[in-house]
């Protein structure tokens, strides 16, 4: 692996912006989503970034490869909760566009990264 560390990785950086990203935009949801799509969206923006430190951490081909790939899933619920709050009228459209612009560059570059290894 390229760099003394996880964060030195520019696909983890993108996915702490996209969690930080979500963080803003569910920061507009109604009230009553705290426990729903507001919680479900956050959880699974931080699982991207940490899997991916994890997986780095761990420092076996194999392992790393598998934590890229819940990485991917958790930025594939991400982006399905993402469909579910523009389809119920959530958030500003701004931060909207901009976390599903992340998701989608990170998901790219998870996707780049597995076939890589």
């Amino acid at each position: 692996m390229i760099g003394e560390s996880y964060r030195d990785l520019i696909v983890w950086q993108r996915a702490v912006q996209l969690s930080v990203a979500l963080y803003k935009l569910t920061a507009t949801f109604p009230r009553e989503e705290l426990y729903g799509l507001t919680s479900q969206l956050r959880r699974a923006g931080v699982s991207v970034a940490s899997n991916i430190a994890e997986g780095y951490g761990r420092r076996s081909t194999g392992e790393y490869k598998q934590f890229l790939g819940m990485a991917r899933g958790s930025n594939m619920e991400v982006q399905t909760q993402l469909v579910i709050a523009g389809e119920l009228g959530f958030g500003d459209p701004v931060k909207f566009k901009e976390s599903e612009s992340l998701s989608h560059e990170v998901g790219k570059m998870l996707v780049a990264m597995m076939n890589k290894i």
